[in-house]
Order: C-alpha cells, then structure tokens, then sequence
C-alpha cells in the first residue's frame, strides 16, 4: 500500500517538475520575445502564430494523440514541440522562428489535455483503490501541480534577466529615445529605439547561450518525464476518455454549445483575459520596460507579475467562498481600469524604478482573478456541458491572445489602451446581463462559490411557488411511506 502510494505521488511529481523545466524555458522566452526580436515585428508575430496554431490543434488532435500513443508519450512529444521553438531561437528568423512556432502551438493543445487527463486518471485509480472521494484525490493532485509549475514564471524570467545584465552592455537611453516610449510608443519608432536599445546591447554570443540554457532546461523536462513518468494502461484511459474517439462529435459540440446565449455573451470577456495577457507580454515589456531601463530588467519585471498572480490566485479561491464572485470581477475592472488609465498617462523614465514594478503587480492581482473566477463561472454556468464549455473557453482566450499579438505590430500603444479599455467594458457589460439572466432564473448569483457547487446548492437556488413547494412535500412524504413499507416487508 506505502509502494503505491508513493509511486502514484512519484509519478503527480514527475509531470509537475517536467512542466516547470519546461515553461522555465518557454515563459521566460515568451516575456522577451518582443523585445529580443523586435525587427519587423518577428517577436509578436511568432507569438501570434503560436496560439493561432493552438486553436487549430486543440480542435482535433488532442484525443487522437492520447487514444495511439497514450498520455504518457503524448505529453513527451508535444514537451518536444516547445523545445523546437527554444532551438529556432538559436538564429531567429522568418525561417526559423515562424516554422517552430507552428510546431509549438501544435503541441500545445495535446500536452495540457494530455497532462489533465493523466492527473484524472491517477486521482480516481488512487481513489477507487484506497476507498477515497475521486474529486478531492484529483483536486490535491491539481493543487500539487500548480504549486510547482506556477513558479516557472519566477525561473524563466530570472535566468534571462541575469544572462542580460552580466552579459549586455549598458543601454544607451537618450532624451530623444525616451520620448519614444511608453504610450508614445508606435511600430514605425521601433528601428530607431531597438538600435540603442536591444540590438545593439546583445550580441550573437548572449542569444546563443540563452538560447542553449533554454534548450537545455527543456530538453532536462523531456528527458524526466521520458524515463521516470509511469505510461497507464491503454484500458485505462479509454475507460476515462472513452473507447471511441469522434473527432468531428467534439468539434461540432464545441461549436454548438454557442447556441447558449450566455455563451455568445462570456465570449468578449473570456477574449479580454487573452488581450490583457498579450498586452502586458507583448507591450509592457517592450514599450515601457526595454525602450526605458532596458530588456536586462523585463525578467524582473515579470517576476513581479508571475508572484503576484500566484499568490492572489490563492487569496481571492479562498476570499470567493465569502465574497462570492460579483464582487471580484468588479475589482478587477477597477484594477485593470486604473492601470490603463495610468499607463496611458505615464511617460516613464528611467529614475522612476519602482513604478515599473508596481503595474505587473496590479495586473497579475487582477489576472488572478480572470483566471479563476472565470474558470470557475463556467464551471458553475454549464455544469452539465463542461467539456463544450471549457473548449469555448480555451477557443475564445486563445482569439484574444491571436489578435492582441497579431495587431501589435501595427498600431500604437495609445491605441492598444483604449482597445483594452473598449473590450473590457464591453466584456463586463455582457457578463452583468449573463448575471441578470441568472438572477431571474434563480433568483441570486447561482451559485456563489466552488464550495456550494461540491455541495450541491446550486441546486437549491432556483425559486419555488408555494404549491410547488407544496407538491414537493407530498412527493417526500410519499417516498418516505413507501420506503416504510419497503422496510416493513423485508423484516417479514
């Protein structure tokens, strides 16, 4: 009992591990793309064309991979399509970059599916075998993961923040180059600025040895994963995920389920979480933070908006339960509503070193909540629908990560705010009506936390007539004689 026990923890282990080395080398190249590849808008584009890969992938080839090769080797090729795109870093150009990031975004979709189900499994085998409740099993196993894995935005960022700084001269930032950042900022400003700037800072022999420390993490999460990962049997997985795999039945569901008209209404805001995300990836790092103080501190800079995710993602799960989630989603607009604001306002300069800082900070407190209470809200919405639910989910974020990345070579930073601003009004306009429509329905925000959904109170929150309520207690006493008489005529 020990020896399974300690290998089933072994093996939720193994693929948290594997998945921090790997997003180690992913986040951390993802947060400088931009700016480490800023002529012609190389960076944003390569980022652009991996999510758009992504939707394609995620619409067919996840249950196909796990049905022939199982999750196992699943998950070890797609972790080999993020290190592709590490090794086109190596001499990055159209040819490279472009070609890698079509690979990666292939991969994408069947290693996180891949990694889901492989958790699942785990968590009701050990739960079926030990006599335990298969959700908790599965919910620890989540928590293990993520424990782990969120932390690969801290080491991804650090490592290339201190190969910059120890490798790269110093950056020479003129009142001419200054007047060219931050909302100024604009595609047409961005040969004059990387010439000072980036280019010029980071010679061939740095971009080869990150590159190389990225490959190399990478390749360390294929290679634990490979060798120590235990592959599950065939019988088990088509016993989770079932034994026929119909494509098309998924594809069709997904886009059927937009025939729920509180679907069509979450689509812009579930777009603003992949515009926001994008914004700060793509155009806070290289507008304010590169074109000011130079690419040596946007590691920094994300450090401080991967920590603040993490530890806000916790507070705000555990503050929901009292809170509910109105109130969350509305300090989050204000949040993310002020830093527009602000940034648009803001003409940064290189002594004000902590303003920096502070923005990723405010926007990883927000994105925290995006990120769980609007996993949560679709949980709760299409209960009986997750698996439609959560492609819509994954479909809509990854369209606004697409058009975010794809639009920032051409328009202005100025521009880029106010879409923010325009997206996210529009997106929590449409969220209150989804909120109304469940009010009239039930009658309060239904259901109010996670914690009411595991005991079955959303069930409860529908209004009842009196002669319903009436009819029910009839049927209850019914049921109640019946299983009297039942009782009574097995003791004879």
């Amino acid at each position: 009992m020990n020896w399974k026990v300690e290998r089933t923890t072994k093996n939720v282990l193994v693929v948290s591990f594997g998945f921090l080395l790997l997003f180690t080398a992913f986040g951390g190249l993802q947060s400088i793309q931009s700016s480490l590849n800023s002529d012609q808008g190389l960076g944003l584009a390569s980022l652009s064309v991996i999510y758009a890969a992504l939707i394609l992938s995620s619409m067919f080839l996840p249950p196909v991979m796990i049905k022939y090769l199982g999750c196992k080797w699943t998950i070890v090729i797609s972790m080999c399509c993020y290190v592709a795109f590490s090794i086109g870093n190596f001499y990055p150009s159209w040819y490279t970059l472009i070609p890698t990031a079509i690979i990666l975004g292939t991969g994408g979709a069947p290693l996180w599916s891949a990694k889901c189900a492989y958790l699942t499994i785990c968590g009701y085998q050990y739960a079926k075998k030990f006599n335990k409740i298969g959700e908790n099993i599965v919910n620890h196993y989540f928590g293990i993961f993520f424990l782990v894995f969120q932390s690969s935005a801290v080491w991804g960022n650090l490592l290339s923040s201190l190969i910059f700084q120890y490798s790269s001269g110093k950056a020479n930032i003129t009142d001419e180059i200054l007047a060219y950042c931050g909302p100024n900022n604009c595609p047409q400003y961005d040969e004059k600025v990387s010439q000072n700037v980036t280019s010029v800072h980071h010679s061939i022999a740095v971009i080869h040895t990150l590159s190389a420390i990225y490959t190399g993490v990478g390749v360390g999460g294929v290679l634990l994963v490979a060798f120590f990962l235990d592959q599950l049997d065939k019988k088990e997985i088509e016993d989770f995920k079932g034994k026929d795999v119909n494509i098309w039945a998924v594809l069709v569901a997904t886009f059927t389920h937009l025939r729920d008209k509180r679907q069509c209404l979450l689509i812009v805001m579930t777009m603003y979480s992949g515009f926001e995300q994008g914004f700060l990836a793509g155009d806070y790092t290289k507008a304010y933070v590169t074109c000011t103080i130079g690419i040596q501190f946007v590691g920094y800079v994300m450090i401080c908006f991967g920590a603040s995710n993490s530890i806000f993602s916790v507070t705000f799960g555990k503050l929901s339960k009292y809170t509910g989630r109105i109130p969350l989603f509305a300090f989050a607009t204000i949040t993310n509503l002020a830093s527009i604001i602000a940034l648009f306002l803001w003409n940064p300069r290189p002594e004000q070193m902590p303003v920096f800082f502070v923005f990723p900070s405010l926007w990883g407190m927000a994105d925290a909540i995006w990120q769980t209470q609007t996993n949560a809200l679709y949980g709760v919405l299409f209960l009986s629908d997750k698996e439609a639910a959560f492609a819509n989910y994954r479909l809509w974020e990854s369209v606004g990560f697409v058009t975010a990345f794809a639009y920032a070579n051409f328009l202005c930073i100025k521009v880029k705010l106010i879409i923010l601003v325009i997206v996210l009004l529009l997106g929590m306009i449409m969220y209150g009506i989804v909120e109304y429509i469940e009010f009239v329905q039930h009658g309060s925000e239904s259901p109010h936390t996670v914690s009411q959904i595991l005991r079955g109170e959303h069930l409860k929150t529908k209004k009842q007539k009196p002669d319903e309520l009436e009819e029910e207690a009839k049927e209850e006493t019914e049921t109640t004689d019946v299983k009297s008489v039942d009782e009574n005529d097995a003791e004879t």
